[in-house]
Parts: C-alpha cells; sequence; structure tokens
C-alpha cells in the first residue's frame, strides 16, 4: 500500500480532506481535523516550507487517526455525519504514505517506511577513506606502497574539447 499511496498526489488527497472536514465542521465532528488539514495545505503548497513542518504535519495526521479512533467511540453522529468522518478517517492513510513520499523526494529521511535498508542504495564507507575501492582496508607499515605509475602530459597546450574557451 505504501507505494501505492506514494504515487498519489498529496495535495489532492489534503484538499479533499480539508473540504470534508470544513463541511461538517458546524455539526458534531473532531474539531482537531480542520487545523490540521489547513496546515497541510500550507505545507505542501509552500516551497519555503522546512522538512521539519512536512514531519510535524505528518505525526500530527498520525496521531489525529487515533484520535478519531478513539473521538468515534465517545460521541454520536448522525448516519450522513459518521459517513464523512469515515471517509476523512480512511483517507489520512493514503495522505499519511504521499507525505512520507514527499519527504523522500525532497531528500529528508524523516519517514522510512523500507525498514533498514541494507541491501538497497545505502553506500558504507569508513571514516578517513578506508573503503573497499582500490585499498582493502589499513596499510601495514611493514608493507611496501604500490602506486601506480603516473600518466605524464605532454608539454604544451593540452587539446581543447570543441565550443570550449580558449587562453591566447
Amino acid at each position: 500500500m505504501a507505494t501505492f499511496a506514494q504515487g498519489l498526489d498529496a495535495s489532492k488527497l489534503i484538499l479533499a480532506e480539508a473540504v470534508l472536514s470544513f463541511s461538517i465542521s458546524p455539526f458534531t465532528a473532531p474539531a482537531y481535523n480542520l487545523p490540521i488539514f489547513l496546515f497541510g495545505l500550507y505545507v505542501q503548497e509552500s516551497q519555503e516550507a522546512s522538512p521539519l513542518s512536512l514531519r510535524t504535519f505528518s505525526g500530527l495526521l498520525g496521531a489525529s487517526a487515533l484520535f478519531d479512533i478513539i473521538w468515534f467511540t465517545q460521541n454520536k453522529q448522525s448516519v450522513l455525519l459518521n459517513l464523512f468522518s469515515i471517509l476523512i478517517l480512511l483517507l489520512k492513510a493514503p495522505t499519511f504514505f504521499a507525505f512520507a513520499g514527499t519527504l523522500n523526494s525532497r531528500g529528508v529521511s524523516g519517514i522510512n517506511l523500507r525498514g533498514a535498508d541494507f541491501g538497497g542504495t545505502t553506500v558504507w564507507s569508513m571514516p578517513g577513506g578506508f573503503t573497499s575501492g582500490g585499498r582493502e582496508g589499513y596499510q601495514v607499515v611493514e608493507s611496501e606502497i604500490q602506486r601506480p605509475a603516473a600518466n605524464h602530459a605532454p608539454s604544451g597546450n593540452p587539446p581543447s574539447a570543441p565550443g570550449a574557451y580558449q587562453s591566447v
């Protein structure tokens, strides 16, 4: 479900939930949904929004789903309002996953939906450049250093690429 929801348009999901929350706000309904969705609209559309704002909205959205379940057990609604409230609750899951995808697409590792992906694109390296690329671990002091033969460039001006600036 996470990959399906990440392909959804988060702004349209938030807009739909904000409209539904606004439409049931004059009646007996959770009062926290409309402000959360308005904040989500702002965070989604704002280019200046920090990654912290996206994480905050995602956390509020997840917590509000839990609060909705508690609210349903404590309050009674008419059938139509109950249908709208359940629809809002059901739309929160794909919205949460879509915002997690937005966080990942913006380069923020806020919500990891894949778990510990050790076999994926993670690149592991040791501090100080001790990686497996060319050198295998530490070098013993007594061992002889093997350096590749240096390629000496011919004297004079090297040929420049076509269309490149040339010095006079």
